[in-house]
């Protein structure tokens, strides 16, 4: 409540002390007029003679002790990946337990960051509803289908060069690999393609790109000439490459956000932080897309049961 809501709530209450010893003079008639117990009645009067107006006001109704709250620890842990990866609730939930082995629920994560006005994201950061939505899909074994596409990093701070990020991930396991670049065309993407196929630990069956001009024949021929498929998405369809998509966006809040500062101009320095990043995302870091699982414990999930 504001000091102004407490003022009027002191003020009010002692107008129903002065009513019932100068107006009615019976305290059962003014309780009954003013709808409250002859016990709260009393309660109030007992305060005001102890405190004065002072203690008319409206008190705290929070519990002296909260053995079950959670501890300040974890709330800086909640605080933290908040304000640092701007995770939601049930990705700060999934961090706690793995790395942390802190069962806090999804919902308790919620209510802690709702307390400190934190439930909100920044604008850039907030969840925007589709007109249309499409079911999700997710193919049954890891290299069914491997999505490839290019993210433009712009020049770090200190330096003029430009870089592009080649991504190909895993439709099954979510299981990444990742390349920078500086040049955008059918070569580096050949290259590209010949690093995923000789890193990914599965055949690679069917690689899907856009219609990208670094896509175009020169690759297509090269990837069906290594008997792999290649197929492309339909024009104006990002959607379809959803999970490549995601996958940049999730770079974009959780590593190059914190690249602000650095000075990186060699394409190989680059190239080793990016890979300290892929390793992270593949071994490390929990999906909510697999329920919290990490892409190579889905890949052991995928390899050592039938399907």
């Amino acid at each position: 409540m504001t000091e102004r809501e407490l003022s009027r709530a002191a003020a009010r209450r002692l107008a129903i002390i002065r009513h019932a010893e100068e107006v009615t003079g019976n305290v059962a008639l003014t309780c009954r007029y003013y709808g409250i117990s002859r016990t709260l009645y009393y309660t109030w009067c007992r305060r005001y003679e102890e405190l004065g107006i002072e203690g008319l006001r409206p008190r705290s109704r929070r519990p002296h002790s909260s053995p079950n709250a959670t501890s300040g620890e974890v709330v800086g842990k909640i605080v933290h990946l908040r304000k640092t990866y701007h995770f939601e609730p049930a990705k700060i939930s999934m961090f706690l337990k793995r790395y942390h082995d802190l069962g806090v629920s999804t919902l308790g994560v919620w209510r802690i960051l709702k307390r400190l006005e934190m439930n909100r994201l920044p604008a850039s950061q907030r969840y925007r509803r589709h007109v249309d939505r499409w079911k999700r899909y997710e193919k049954p074994q890891p290299g069914h289908r491997v999505q490839v596409d290019v993210k433009f990093v712009a020049p770090l701070k200190g330096s003029r060069k430009k870089h592009y990020q080649f991504t190909a991930i895993d439709d099954c396991t979510r299981i990444r690999v990742v390349r920078i670049y500086d040049r955008l065309n059918q070569t580096t993407a050949i290259r590209f393609v010949d690093y995923v196929v000789e890193k990914l630990p599965f055949a690679v069956e069917v690689i899907q790109t856009d219609s990208g001009p670094e896509f175009g024949s020169q690759l297509h021929y090269h990837v069906v000439d290594k008997g792999i498929g290649h197929v492309y998405i339909k024009p104006a369809t990002p959607r379809l490459n959803g999970k490549v998509e995601r996958s940049h966006r999730i770079d974009q809040e959780e590593f190059y956000r914190m690249l602000e500062g650095v000075v990186i101009d060699d394409t190989e320095l680059f190239n080793d932080r990016l890979q300290e990043w892929e390793d992270f995302y593949d071994l490390h870091r929990p999906h909510g897309g697999l329920g919290g699982q990490t892409p190579y414990e889905r890949l052991r999930e995928k390899t050592t049961s039938p399907v």
